[in-house]
């Protein structure tokens, strides 16, 4: 099972990888407003929803404890980000405080997700 559990962690990471990526590489259109969300945010936020409920089951089958608070407000976080992102996916570009809003909120999910104990 353990295997298994740090399979799906490393895909985890995987998605906020291409998640904060894929806004960072926007950095500089941001400056310049002409930002966009580019399908590896999408992609990434997908991945990170699938593999975070996988997480979840396979840590309560395996009789570990979860955080069901902490993983409440990360999903909350999340379902927001893909939401964002999912709606805008397709403009041309994004106005500024969206787009920041969701790096915000993503590295927010990535400090919770570290240093909430």
């Amino acid at each position: 099972m353990d295997v298994l559990i740090n399979v799906f962690v490393a895909l985890h990471i995987i998605g906020i990888a291409s998640l904060l990526g894929g806004f960072l590489t926007q950095m500089k259109a941001m400056g310049a407003g002409t930002a966009r969300f580019s399908p590896s945010m999408l992609h990434g936020a997908l991945t990170m929803l699938v593999t975070g409920v996988a997480l979840v089951g396979l840590n309560q089958a395996d009789d570990q404890t979860v955080n069901n608070l902490k993983v409440g407000i990360k999903l909350l976080i999340l379902v927001v980000v893909l939401g964002l992102v999912y709606v805008k996916r397709d403009e041309e570009k994004v106005d500024k405080g969206l787009f920041a809003a969701v790096g915000g909120l993503t590295m927010a999910n990535i400090f919770i997700a570290t240093l909430w104990v």
